[in-house]
């Protein structure tokens, strides 16, 4: 499979995102992946739906986006925090989103570990502080999950997150810049510098 694939506005994008018939594929390669994130609402949103995709495509995911932001209090993670049994059973009649049992409960719970991290301590610290040491080289395979990546999700486990695998945890660090695989030749690579 190429790497990079033109579309039809003349761009060259990383092949994955090259889907003519999803305008929202592109767009979210464009304008996020592998683009600076902070905030935690934004990194609690970003860890939740990383969370929700595992095991399926990222599109589903985001085709769900929406719902989820409804769904999820617009993943305020002192709102999130505060759900009960009745916003579970309220999410799991949701077919505006994934309905899994364990991935909601999990969200939940993330929240409540994002709340009870120390002072000092934010999930956007704790991802800065996994940050890949060297840029990957240009052009080298994406691995799915890095030593960066899996010392990510054990310090994650160990506050008390879950459904925070090393594959799940380097997602996450590729969607919110901390590892930049945009592939050579694709637009957004060259507008963007290598962590």
């Amino acid at each position: 499979m190429a790497a990079v694939v033109v579309g039809a506005d003349g761009k060259a994008r990383c092949a994955w995102a090259g889907i003519e018939s999803d305008q929202a594929y592109q767009r979210y390669h464009d304008e996020e992946w592998g683009r600076p994130v902070t905030g935690e609402r934004e990194l609690f949103e970003r860890l939740s739906l990383e969370a929700f995709q595992s095991g399926l495509s990222w599109i589903t995911i985001l085709r769900k986006r929406s719902a989820f932001r409804a769904a999820f209090a617009n993943f305020d993670p002192a709102a999130v925090a505060d759900f009960g049994q009745p916003d579970v059973d309220r999410l799991m009649a949701d077919a505006g989103i994934v309905r899994n049992l364990m991935k909601i409960n999990a969200t939940i719970g993330n929240a409540r570990a994002i709340l009870a991290l120390p002072e000092g301590t934010t999930l956007g610290s704790l991802l800065q502080a996994h940050a890949p040491a060297a840029p990957r080289p240009a052009g080298e395979a994406i691995p799915a999950k890095t030593a960066e990546s899996a010392a990510l999700a054990r310090e994650l486990k160990k506050r008390g997150f879950s459904f925070v695998g090393p594959t799940t945890a380097y997602a996450m660090m590729q969607a919110v810049g901390l590892a930049n695989d945009h592939q050579p030749g694709c637009w957004v690579a060259e507008s963007l510098t290598r962590p």
